[in-house]
C-alpha cells in the first residue's frame, strides 16, 4: 500500500510538471536580438588608468572595444552595453542612456552600462591623482550611443532568437586576493610570503547565455565571472585585459558577438597565472557552458534602474596614515604611494558624511536575474545577493553604471587593507555593502512576485 501511494504521489508530480511546462510555453514570449560593436581608438599619450602612479601604453595588442546588445519582445526591450575600460561615471552614462531613450525608444531604465574593469585602458575616472582623459571619454560616449543605436537598427531585420543557458564554472583563474599576513596587515600588493589564509569567498560561478536564431547560428554571448581584469600579453600596452581577450578569441571561434560582464570581484584577482593561461581557461570554460546550454523559454523582459543614497564615510587621519605608511615601508612601497594617499584624504576630507546618489540596477531576462552595481563589490556581499535571490539564476555585475569605489563588507572594514583604505577608490561608509545587498533583494523579490 505505502508503494502504491508513492506511486500515484509521483504520477501526480509528473503531470503536474507537464501542466506547468505547458502553461509555461503558453506564456513563453517571442524575441529579437541584435548586436554592434566598436573599436575605441586610443593614443600612447593618454593616461593608463588602472595603478597608483600615472602611466603610460605603447601600442595596442587587441581592439579597445564598447559593445551593445539589444533584446526586443516586440513590447520591452533591454540595451547592455559593455565597454574595455576600467570604469564608467553616471554624469557620462546618464547622457548616453538619454540619448538612446531619445532617439532609439529604448528606456532609460532599461540600460545597463558595464566596464570590463580592465587595467589597461585610458582613464575614463580621474583617480589616485591622475585626470581622466577628456577626449577618450568624449569619443566613448559616442561610441556607446553609435553601438546602441545600431544594434537597435539591426533588429527590423534580425530573425527569432531563442536563449540558451549553463552555469559553467571556472574556479582557478582568481582567488581571495584579502590575505591574511603574519603582521596581521591584509594583503595588497608586494611580498607575501608569510600569507596565512584568504580573508573571504572566491565564487567560481561562470554563467553563459547564448542568443541563437532558429538555424542554431549564434547571434550574441555573454559571460560573467568575478576576478579582477588585470593582465596583457605584452605588457605597458593598451589592451581589453585576459577576460577582453578571451571573448575576443570566443568570437572568431565561435561567431557572433561575445560580451564580457564583470562580477563581484572587489576582493579577488588572478595571483599566480601568466595571462596566456588565465585566456586559455576562460575560453575553455565558457565553451564548456556553450556546449552544455539549454534552451531556456523567456517569460518576462524587465528592468529596474533607480537611484541608490549612501553616505561618504568619515575617518580619523591620523589612524588612516599610520595603517598606509605601516604597511607601505613593511612590504617595499616608495613614498609617493602614501603622499598619494594622503593627497586623495585631504580632498575627500571636506565631504565626510556627505550624502550622494549613484544606481542600482536589476534586469530580468526569464529566469535569469541580472543586478548592476556601481562599484567594485566585495565577493561575501555578491554571494549573498545570490543566496538571497528568490530566482534561480542571480548574477552580479560590478562597476555598473558608476564608479562609487570599493565596496567592502563590515568584516573587510574591520580587517582593513587597501581595499578600505580612505580615498577616491574607497570612500563608501561602513555598511553600505549591506544596505546595497538588502535593497537588491527587495527588488528580486518585487520582481519574482510580480511573475
Amino acid at each position: 500500500m505505502p508503494r502504491l501511494f508513492l506511486f500515484l504521489v509521483q504520477i501526480v508530480i509528473v503531470l503536474s510538471g507537464c501542466v506547468n511546462r505547458e502553461e509555461q510555453n503558453k506564456d513563453s514570449i517571442k524575441i529579437k536580438v541584435a548586436t554592434a560593436a566598436k573599436h575605441l581608438v586610443g593614443h600612447d599619450s593618454m593616461v593608463i588608468a588602472g595603478s597608483i602612479q600615472a602611466g603610460y601604453a605603447h601600442g595596442e595588442e587587441a581592439p579597445i572595444r564598447t559593445t551593445a546588445l539589444v533584446i526586443d519582445d516586440g513590447e520591452t526591450k533591454l540595451c547592455i552595453i559593455t565597454c574595455d575600460v576600467t570604469k564608467v561615471d553616471r554624469e557620462f552614462t546618464d547622457d548616453v542612456a538619454k540619448k538612446i531613450e531619445a532617439e532609439c525608444g529604448i528606456p532609460f531604465e532599461n540600460i545597463l552600462f558595464s566596464a570590463s574593469h580592465t587595467h589597461h585602458a585610458p582613464a575614463t575616472v580621474g583617480i589616485h591623482g591622475y585626470s581622466r582623459d577628456e577626449n577618450f571619454v568624449s569619443s566613448m560616449k559616442g561610441a556607446m550611443f553609435t553601438v546602441a543605436s545600431e544594434a537597435n537598427e539591426k533588429l527590423r531585420k534580425a530573425p527569432e532568437s531563442s536563449m540558451y543557458f549553463w552555469l559553467g564554472q571556472e574556479a582557478t583563474v582568481g582567488q581571495n586576493s584579502r590575505l591574511l599576513l603574519s603582521d596581521s596587515t591584509v594583503n595588497w600588493a608586494g611580498p607575501r610570503d608569510d600569507a596565512i589564509r584568504p580573508t573571504g569567498t572566491f565564487d567560481p560561478e561562470l554563467p553563459v547565455i547564448a542568443f541563437k536564431s532558429a538555424d542554431e547560428e549564434l547571434q550574441a554571448l555573454l559571460f560573467n565571472h568575478s576576478t579582477h581584469n588585470i593582465g596583457s600579453r605584452k605588457g605597458r600596452v593598451r589592451s581589453p585585459g585576459f577576460y577582453g581577450l578571451a571573448a575576443q578569441e570566443l568570437e572568431q571561434e565561435l561567431g557572433g558577438n561575445c560580451l564580457f560582464l564583470l562580477g563581484a570581484a572587489g576582493s579577488v584577482h588572478a595571483l599566480a597565472l601568466t595571462v596566456d593561461e588565465k585566456v586559455f581557461r576562460i575560453k575553455e570554460a565558457v565553451k564548456d557552458a556553450y556546449n552544455k546550454a539549454e534552451k531556456k523559454e523567456i517569460s518576462k523582459l524587465v528592468s529596474v534602474k533607480e537611484e541608490f543614497k549612501y553616505k561618504v564615510r568619515k575617518f580619523n587621519e591620523e589612524e588612516e596614515d599610520k595603517a598606509v605608511s605601516h604597511y607601505c615601508h613593511k612590504r617595499g612601497h616608495p613614498e609617493s604611494t602614501i603622499e598619494t594617499f594622503r593627497t586623495r584624504r585631504k580632498e575627500l576630507a571636506q565631504h565626510q558624511g556627505e550624502v550622494r546618489k549613484t544606481w542600482l540596477q536589476v534586469m530580468q531576462i526569464g529566469e535569469v536575474a541580472i543586478v548592476g552595481v556601481s562599484g567594485e563589490l566585495f565577493n561575501d556581499l555578491g554571494i549573498e545577493i545570490k543566496r538571497l535571490s528568490p530566482f534561480r539564476y542571480t548574477y552580479i555585475v560590478g562597476l555598473a553604471n558608476d564608479y562609487i569605489g570599493y565596496i567592502p563588507d563590515e568584516k573587510g572594514f574591520d580587517l582593513g587593507g587597501y581595499q578600505v583604505w580612505t580615498g577616491a577608490h574607497s570612500l563608501v561608509s561602513k555598511g553600505t555593502g549591506e544596505a546595497i545587498v538588502d535593497r537588491a533583494v527587495e527588488i528580486l523579490n518585487e520582481l519574482y512576485k510580480e511573475q
